[in-house]
């Protein structure tokens, strides 16, 4: 008795194709713009924070923030007069030309700890894209009023393996 097997074919591979139709150094050009712009706003932006915190004896805010598994948030937010914390004022902040906060009733936009808050969040997305992906990150803004400048502490959760594989 004779059996017939079929035939299996070849198999076929499929070449891999670039799609060229991205245009890298336009996009490229279009981030260093848009860098530039928020660079230009941020001067303003801080100008006016800086001078808003100083009127109200503020010399130190730090926000706290913590990401992983796809979602970050900032965690805290304290303010520090010399002699200690103190409440961050509810007030609102005027600042020209900003889009802070982009999200929010008319009502909230531009109370300091929402302008802090988003200033944080796209600083923090700016120099960290995807820091709440993963592992995600955690950290510390510094927002030194007496110096005028914004420090960002930050720490990047990495998974890390070891393998080792014997045969005898």
């Amino acid at each position: 008795m004779t059996t017939i097997q079929p035939a299996s074919p070849e198999p076929q591979v499929t070449p891999f194709t670039f799609d060229f139709t991205f245009d890298y150094d336009a996009w490229i050009a279009e981030d260093a713009k848009r860098r530039a712009a928020f660079a230009e706003e941020l001067v303003g932006l801080k100008a006016s924070l800086f001078d808003f915190l100083q009127a109200k004896s503020i010399i130190l805010v730090t926000v706290d923030f913590d990401g992983s598994g796809d979602s970050g948030q900032i965690e805290d937010m304290f303010a520090f007069d010399a002699q200690g914390e103190v409440a961050l004022p509810e007030d609102k902040l005027s600042v020209a030309g900003a889009n802070s906060p982009a999200d929010g009733d008319a009502d909230e936009r531009g109370r300091v700890k929402d302008v802090i808050e988003t200033l944080a969040y796209d600083l923090l997305e700016g120099e960290h894209g995807g820091w709440e992906n993963n592992e995600g990150a955690y950290g510390e803004f510094r927002f030194d009023v007496t110096e005028r400048i914004i420090t960002l502490g930050y720490h990047e959760r990495m998974m890390a393996t070891e393998y080792s594989e014997t045969t005898w």
